[in-house]
């Protein structure tokens, strides 16, 4: 647990220039407390004691304004940047070193069963207000630009932007995207 929050810190004072000390980070920063809450409820979440874990997830979102289920995965280095509004659900599965900024949903469509919110690769970077839904993936070094609606995959090293969201530059055809392959289910 403290080579996590050794790494959560490190990790954030290489991205956010206005950091001034540890403490600041370790104290002061959202996210830190956010993810602080999510280790622990989700381990009583994983014990199937789900009425804790939901209690807990409730505290810290009243505290910082960031809902995240216990029953997200997340892995290392999750920075969620001005975190107010985040909304993370249940089945989503974060890889290592992204970015989250404001006001994000990363949800379902409430026409899914079983896995019904997103994956998303290692550096994956989602702009403020964006809204991810629905069992998809988002690739390894994808990019989605602030205030988008992505409902389908996304390939590794691809940036999308719009309603509904599509690639910036087209760089293969969907048809031969294959990154659906890398989808959990």
């Amino acid at each position: 647990m403290f080579q996590s929050l050794r790494y959560q810190i490190n990790r954030t004072k290489n991205y956010d220039p206005a950091v001034h000390s540890v403490l600041e980070i370790a104290l002061l920063y959202p996210h830190m407390k956010a993810m602080f809450f999510h280790r622990i409820a989700h381990c009583l979440y994983n014990w199937h004691l789900y009425f804790l874990a939901r209690l807990i997830s409730n505290i810290a979102r009243f505290w910082v304004g960031i809902e995240i289920h216990p029953g997200a995965k997340i892995g290392k280095g999750l920075i969620i940047d001005h975190g107010m509004g985040v909304v993370i659900g249940e089945t989503t599965i974060i890889g290592d070193d992204c970015i989250i900024y404001h006001g994000v949903t990363l949800g379902g469509t409430g026409k899914e069963c079983g896995k019904r919110h997103p994956t998303l690769g290692n550096n994956v970077m989602i702009g403020a207000g964006a809204k991810v839904l629905g069992n998809i993936y988002l690739g390894h070094n994808s990019k989605v630009g602030a205030n988008s609606v992505v409902t389908r995959d996304v390939c590794d090293n691809v940036s999308v932007v719009g309603i509904p969201a599509k690639p910036t530059k087209r760089t293969v055809l969907d048809d031969l995207c294959d990154c659906h392959k890398n989808k959990v289910k």
